[in-house]
């Protein structure tokens, strides 16, 4: 006898998304701890070779891991404080990866190369990239693929430039009160990219939920700057 299943269902699946937890919540800094661990692999690729001693005095913003290959990232320090120790600690994937040990100062003392960027009028790939990659911009999705990487291997060959605000995981709001709170710099991030894929539009795909985000962004969204920023909600 044989058995025929239906792979597919209408509506798929709708937990409770316990969105209203957070979503009215502003977005807040946390608290750095007295003593940082900062593994010198957050990045795929190679790991990053360090660029301070023990005993150094570091910046906010300072890089502290050099690396080599393209399809890697610099590491920077997330606090100011003097160099503990460089040794091998236990990472989150489960291996010992040289690391290095910082005592925080409590000061946030910024380095001299944490500068805003001016807003990129240039459709020049290479500048967009060089900033991402000095920045030590990688994916979140668990792979940490460097975002410079990403960019330049599109240019050329993406036709279509489409930004994820769904953000359909339950509990998850930090896109939507980024959209909400830093609309501004979001938009001209959005712009930037589009311009170094020499695209004309680039889509802002954002989830029905957000109401409050789609009603702000409708608002400030100008149609005669280009690359024009679609809004599509779902």
């Amino acid at each position: 006898m044989s058995i025929t299943r239906n792979r597919y269902f209408h509506g798929g699946i709708h937990p409770y998304d316990g969105k209203e937890l957070t979503r009215y919540l502003p977005i807040e800094d946390l608290t750095p701890p007295e003593r940082l661990v900062v593994p010198l692999l957050q990045h795929i690729g190679t790991h990053a070779k360090p660029m301070v001693r023990v005993g150094d005095a570091l910046s906010l913003g300072q890089p502290i891991g050099d690396v080599d290959g393209s399809i890697s990232s610099p590491v920077h320090s997330p606090v100011s404080g003097t160099v503990e120790a460089i040794e091998e600690r236990l990472h989150p994937n489960g291996r010992m990866v040289l690391s290095v040990v910082i005592a925080n100062d409590g000061l946030d003392t910024p380095h001299t190369s944490v500068t805003p960027h001016p807003i990129v009028e240039s459709d020049c790939s290479n500048s967009v990239a060089e900033i991402m990659q000095n920045a030590g911009i990688v994916g979140m999705g668990g792979a940490a693929f460097p975002a410079h990487y990403k960019l330049l291997s599109g240019v050329g060959k993406a036709d279509t430039l489409i930004i994820n605000a769904a953000e359909c995981e339950p509990y998850i709001t930090s896109d939507h009160r980024m959209l909400l709170e830093h609309p501004d710099e979001v938009l001209s991030g959005i712009r930037s990219i589009a311009k170094a894929l020499k695209l004309d539009t680039a889509t802002l795909a954002i989830e029905s939920n957000k109401d409050d985000a789609i009603a702000l962004l409708k608002s400030i969204i100008r149609p005669d700057i280009k690359p024009s920023i679609k809004l599509v909600s779902l």
